[in-house]
């Protein structure tokens, strides 16, 4: 079994099939040989469990997800990575890599025709590039998955897992906080990737809820609201809304003292319930 958290050998295989890194595709390859064991067994991978990945790389995380998953699923753009994965995978028979853009591949299907009867997680180490819209298209697409397990830039980490209400969070902390319970699990420096990047990673779970615990009528109309508050920082809730979903101010401020909130309230001080209150009231 080769030993693809050695650099020489990260060489030999690149060099071998011609490969040379894509600066547009955000590709940071794992070296660090605790990272992935950790992840494969963080993320609930076991012998009746389906993995989904995303941007294997050179099979590093994938390497372990197999050795512990019953099936992995590895989704790839790069048209040159197949060809490596192929010699750095050959001993797996539960591996399969299909060469496409997340981004428009129907993942419900894909789920049902490679998961059948099995339980499914996603476990990838994302590109920093296209973290929020693979996150958010898992999120969103309501797919039969139990949990995600991503590696990703340390900052957003942060903010993907803080809580409506407290400082750091954001329109994206709100998306997240409504479909799944998210959680911190390790930090990973930069000097963990060839090439290494400018910025560190951290890990994160998020375990997905059977339903959200807030409610709101009107789903659309609840993440355009949140996208309009949040879309302007520096001004009020009152302000923000009313630009960025063309509603006349007093409509919004009739909603938010209804909500029983202060007129000069923020959108980084609100809470899930606040906000699912305010929707409801606008």
């Amino acid at each position: 079994m080769a030993n693809l958290s050695d650099i020489s050998v990260i060489k030999e295989v690149l060099s071998r099939n011609g490969f040379t890194f894509s600066k547009a595709l955000g590709q940071n390859f794992l070296v660090n040989p605790s990272v992935c064991p950790k992840m494969a067994e963080m993320c609930g991978a076991d012998e009746e469990t389906g993995v989904l990945e995303v941007g294997p790389g050179i099979g590093v995380l994938t390497k372990e997800l197999a050795l512990r998953a019953k099936k992995v699923v590895s989704i790839e753009i790069d048209e040159r990575l197949p060809k490596v994965l192929g010699e750095t995978l050959a001993e797996f028979d539960n591996v399969k890599i299909i060469n496409d853009d997340i981004m428009k591949l129907d993942l419900k299907k894909l789920i049902e025709e490679e998961f059948s009867k099995m339980k499914v997680v996603v476990c990838a180490n994302l590109p920093y590039y296209i973290t929020s819209p693979v996150i958010m298209k898992l999120l969103e697409s309501r797919l039969p998955i139990e949990a995600i397990t991503v590696m990703i830039q340390k900052e957003v980490a942060d903010r993907l897992c803080a809580k409506a209400g407290e400082r750091n969070a954001g329109a994206i902390t709100v998306s997240v906080n409504y479909f799944a319970d998210a959680k911190k699990l390790f930090d990973v420096s930069r000097g963990s990737f060839m090439p290494a990047p400018n910025v560190d990673s951290a890990v994160i779970r998020l375990n997905i809820k059977s339903e959200p615990d807030i409610f709101v009528s009107d789903e659309k109309k609840f993440f355009r609201m949140v996208k309009a508050a949040f879309g302007m920082r520096r001004k009020t809730a009152l302000n923000a809304i009313s630009a960025g979903m063309g509603i006349p101010k007093s409509n919004v401020a009739s909603a938010i003292e209804k909500s029983g909130l202060d007129m000069n309230i923020r959108a980084e001080k609100m809470t899930m319930e606040e906000l699912a209150t305010l929707c409801e009231n606008l």
